[in-house]
């Protein structure tokens, strides 16, 4: 069976080690003598096969280091970074492309601006297709090069306390990032711009699918017993994605909160994972943040960033002093420098070249796929919002339960929507989205407002007298 890198969840914790482990390998047999971190020369294994790197967006390392990845590899690559000279320029879909393009190469990495564009490639691609960013979503092999270098510096990535500073809003990196941290045990801490924190939709999923669970400053504070700058910091259970994280713990209060988090938990800083702003992905008229936070060598002079490790997934603008570039907690040149190995491990996964390191198929789904047809994604920057993919692109979503309702989550974004009635098909009736599901209906029908449950042909649910 093909795999795909879409999002960092298409890899197991297992697999995400196994990777990292043949990176070593490269990183140790292909060892710049003068500088560690780098790799020089070059390997046969991938002699024979071609990479193609398909650019709808501007970038630097990632293109460079997959092209670079796959040379050292002993593959050859095929190039595109400027959309005008494509077949996108005339209205070719993504998926007429992907058809086309996977029979002049072995694996395609892609990055498009439509969050989702790359899971559509996908499921068109019978050659394993890498997400390289698609706008605001994810950006996952950044991820697996921000968890290894997390691990080369640090050695482990449980309990780890990771600071998010920046454009949190926007930054694709930290979405794939905090999803990966969350499933290997590390706690999360954004320090965002003004009005640019985490968005709703991924603060939602920490929860449902990775356990994570926000203590606010003053639940840290009641703990600690002093405070600390930020809002919340988010807390992973002990197994992942377990879903309740002590409900063998009889104590409530401040006695949860010291299990969940021990009195000198935060007495140290990790990492800093410091994001510029995202300008290009801006709604037309926002200008950004008044003051937009910089990390700098004063900043890091508070005792608890004594031993940090000052990361970003550059490029870097005006958030990041280069008074910091000759300290030795910098690694974010070094970070950029394993994008390589990681790199050449992941293609040498999904090629089958090391045929041990990833399973016969992805992760299983946890959630059940809605098709009815009846919801349209709500955000703008969705692949299924373009119209030349709206010829042959229907809407999909995964059905997510919570306590009192359920939750619609767009199978190519991840963005969630609420709908506002809930149906059956085989009654055509309706009711408001406010109850539990143990089960979830077949025929269930998801309405984002009363109109379109009426277009359906359904008519609301009589309340009982005295109901």
């Amino acid at each position: 069976m093909v795999r795909h890198l879409i999002t960092i969840d298409d890899l197991t914790e297992g697999e995400i080690q196994a990777i990292f482990r043949v990176a070593d390998e490269f990183l140790k047999d292909l060892a710049d003598p003068q500088v560690p971190h780098r790799v020089r020369g070059a390997k046969s294994e991938a002699q024979g096969c071609i990479l193609a790197t398909l650019f709808y967006e501007a970038s630097t390392r990632t293109r460079f280091s997959f092209e670079s990845a796959m040379y050292r590899l002993g593959g050859q690559i095929l190039s595109s970074a400027d959309p005008k000279t494509t077949s996108a320029a005339k209205g070719e879909t993504i998926a007429d492309t992907v058809r086309v393009l996977q029979n002049y190469a072995d694996v395609l990495v892609i990055r498009h601006p439509c969050e989702g564009a790359v899971r559509v490639a996908a499921d068109y691609a019978d050659v394993p297709i890498i997400n390289a960013g698609d706008g605001g979503h994810e950006h996952p092999t950044q991820t697996l090069c921000d968890l290894y270098t997390l691990q080369r510096e640090k050695g482990t990535l449980k309990d780890l306390n990771v600071l998010l500073w920046g454009d949190l809003r926007n930054g694709r990196t930290v979405h794939s990032l905090v999803y990966g941290l969350a499933r290997f045990g590390a706690r999360i801490i954004p320090m965002p711009a003004e009005g640019f924190g985490l968005p709703e939709h991924v603060v939602r999923r920490l929860a449902q699918d990775y356990g994570c669970t926000p203590l606010s400053n003053d639940e840290v504070s009641r703990v600690r017993g002093d405070k600390f700058p930020v809002d919340a910091v988010y807390v992973t259970p002990e197994k992942p994605h377990q879903r309740s994280l002590f409900s063998d713990v009889p104590e409530k209060g401040s006695e949860v909160l010291k299990v969940r988090l021990p009195a000198n938990a935060l007495a140290k800083i990790d990492a800093c994972y410091v994001t510029r702003l995202q300008r290009e992905r801006l709604p037309e008229g926002e200008v950004g943040a008044d003051s937009y936070p910089v990390i700098d060598a004063a900043f890091l002079k508070d005792r608890r960033y004594r031993s940090s490790s000052v990361m970003h997934p550059l490029p870097r603008v005006e958030e990041l002093g280069y008074d910091l570039d000759n300290d030795e907690r910098a690694v974010y040149f070094k970070q950029a420098a394993y994008g390589v190995p990681v790199r050449m491990a992941l293609i040498a996964a999904l090629l089958r070249i090391r045929p041990d390191l990833l399973g016969q198929g992805p992760p299983a789904k946890k959630h059940q796929v809605y098709t009815q047809g009846t919801l349209g994604c709500e955000n703008t920057r969705c692949v299924t919002g373009l119209s030349s993919e709206q010829r042959y692109l229907e809407p999909r979503f995964l059905i997510i339960p919570e306590s009192d309702r359920l939750l619609a989550r767009c199978v190519y974004c991840e963005h969630d929507m609420i709908p506002e009635f809930v149906g059956r098909l085989s009654t055509r009736k309706f009711e408001p989205n406010r109850r539990a599901f143990t089960d979830i209906p077949e025929d269930l029908l998801l309405f984002a407002d009363e109109e379109a449950a009426l277009r359906r042909g359904c008519s609301p649910v009589r309340q009982k007298a005295g109901g």
